[in-house]
């Protein structure tokens, strides 16, 4: 307990130091002082303290040759600091501060790269997701020679398969819920979005369950043109995707619903008879 204590105590005591020693450096007059310190704090990765530094050099550095490399380490701080909003902007200003640099590409990757690592859970909006689609597509259009692109189109993929999960998800929350026709149609818009979908078969073989759901829960009357809705999903199923692994299960659907229109005919059939001989 007592070396946890002590250890605890100097540690604090060195932060003190290295905050005072900082705030010293911050108050210096001496512009080029603070310069050598900036380059000092983030070659050792200490990114606030560079970073508080380049903001305060701006004005001093801007016009020579040090303001280019000052301006890609600001940004770089931002980014490694994990505030992605402020590394986005300083990327962006880069790119249209030094358009001609050789760097200038990289910040572009990065300026959508930062968009990314804002893009949240799948539960929540999805705007920095679509934003970073968006802006990885202009890069890869900008610069299709470049080594990046093939990261580029991954992050695009992930991103793409994140929006579909999102979009599954709300689908899928209307057949939860046993509304099951409106899950129909939520799942066949999802597979007109996302028509090259890996999961395009099990997206289709809810469509199946939901209709089928739907014609259970219809009146009498409605049923034998809603389970024949169910034997042509089916088949249209069958014809799509003839080596899916839920075409026996989807097949079952149609049995039970060929059965159920039979029924339902024999049915027809049986209280047309007990009317005539009335």
């Amino acid at each position: 307990m007592k070396k946890l204590v002590c250890s605890t105590l100097v540690l604090a005591l060195l932060f003190a130091s290295c905050t005072s020693k900082f705030g010293k450096v911050l108050k210096s007059k001496d512009n080029e002082y603070k310069y050598k310190m900036a380059e000092n704090y983030y070659a050792q990765k200490k990114y606030s303290y560079a970073q508080q530094l380049f903001d305060e050099l701006f004005p001093y550095i801007k016009g020579t040759p040090r303001f280019e490399d000052m301006y890609y380490k600001n940004a770089y701080s931002f980014y490694y600091m994990k505030d992605y909003l402020n590394a986005e902007n300083m990327f962006k200003s880069y790119t249209e501060n030094f358009p001609n640099s050789p760097r200038a590409e990289e910040c572009e990757y990065m300026r959508a790269f930062c968009f990314y690592k804002q893009s949240p859970k799948v539960d929540l909006d999805q705007a920095s997701t679509t934003k970073t689609m968006g802006f990885m597509q202009a890069f890869i259009n900008m610069h299709p020679s470049s080594t990046r692109v093939k990261d580029a189109t991954a992050i695009i993929d992930q991103c793409r398969a994140k929006l579909e999960e999102k979009e599954f998800k709300s689908a899928y929350l209307y057949y939860n819920l046993s509304f099951y026709k409106a899950a129909a149609v939520a799942l066949n818009v999802l597979m007109d979005d996302y028509p090259d979908s890996d999961r395009s078969d099990e997206y289709k073989l809810i469509i199946i369950k939901s209709y089928y759901k739907y014609a259970e829960m219809s009146i009498v009357e409605k049923q034998e043109e809603r389970f024949d809705k169910v034997v042509t999903e089916v088949s249209d199923f069958n014809e799509r995707f003839p080596q899916s692994k839920y075409i026996k299960e989807a097949g079952e659907y149609k049995t039970l619903s060929v059965n159920k229109i039979k029924n339902l005919k024999s049915l027809q059939n049986e209280q047309a008879k007990t009317a005539g001989k009335r």
